[in-house]
Parts: C-alpha cells; sequence; structure tokens
C-alpha cells in the first residue's frame, strides 16, 4: 500500500469521497487518510471542500433515515476548521469553462473549480475522471494505494 504524502503548510482540497472514507471508516481507505486528517489536526495544513460536498455526503443518510450518520457528517463539516466554501457564481462560471473544455460532469466541475479558486496545493479524489486539470495537483487515492 502506497503512502499519502502531504506537505505541511499545504492547502488540499478534499473531494466528497475522503470524507465518506473517513466518516464510514472505509477499510481500503480510512488508514491511508490518517496521515490527512493528523495533520489538519496539528494545524499543519488547511483542508478545503465545496458546500456541494455536504449535500453529497448527507444524500444516503438522509434516504435512510441514518440520524446518527447525518450528525457525523454535519459536526465534521460544520463544526470544524474546514474551510467549507461557498459555490459562487465565479466559481460556477469557471465550472462552466472546465466543463465545455473537458469531460468533467457538472459536480466534478463544480469541485475542481472550487479548488482552483481557494488556490489549493492539491486535490484528493478517488474518481479516475479527474485528470489532468491545468492549475490543479490532482492525487487519486486508489492510485496511491496501488503504488
Amino acid at each position: 500500500m502506497g503512502q499519502l504524502e502531504i506537505a505541511n503548510d499545504s492547502q488540499v482540497y478534499a473531494d466528497t469521497s475522503v470524507f465518506i472514507y473517513t466518516v464510514e471508516a472505509n477499510a481500503t481507505y480510512w488508514q491511508m487518510l490518517q496521515p490527512l486528517w493528523l495533520k489538519f489536526q496539528a494545524g499543519e495544513i488547511e483542508i478545503i471542500t465545496s458546500e456541494l460536498t455536504l449535500m453529497e455526503v448527507l444524500v444516503y443518510p438522509l434516504r435512510n433515515n441514518d440520524v446518527a450518520l447525518t450528525e457525523d457528517y454535519e459536526n465534521l463539516l460544520l463544526s470544524s476548521e474546514i474551510q467549507l466554501t461557498p459555490i459562487t457564481q465565479p466559481i460556477l462560471r469557471e465550472a462552466a469553462r472546465l466543463r465545455g473544455g473537458t469531460s468533467l460532469k457538472t459536480p466534478d466541475a463544480i469541485h475542481v473549480a472550487t479548488s482552483i479558486s481557494t488556490d489549493c496545493d492539491l486535490f484528493l479524489t478517488n474518481d479516475i475522471r479527474i485528470r489532468n486539470i491545468p492549475d490543479c495537483a490532482v492525487v487519486n487515492l486508489s492510485e496511491v494505494l496501488n503504488s
């Protein structure tokens, strides 16, 4: 198993999958993500994500009426030092530009545009469709795992 390497003082964009793997203790990725959370808790890095992440992580817990899981996600995203970035008109314009020039789907384009607009150093995802994006250093978790 490869290791996730994150430089101190980095601004790390965490895609929705990072939060799902963490909160739900995904057997494959939970251990690999621990350096991210340890650096975050120590104040060595910032973690940034879009408000879209909140919507995406809450779909299944709300559908299944899983109050505990809903609260776990809300506590992590709303009650911590994670920077939850609003979806603004400039982000939507950048997302449209990205969507027009790549094969990104709308939610992915919003995530990447948010990462670019907040000057993130790293974009953590497990979506293989997100790669080779100018101004965005993408790290795919499954590729790290298999390295």
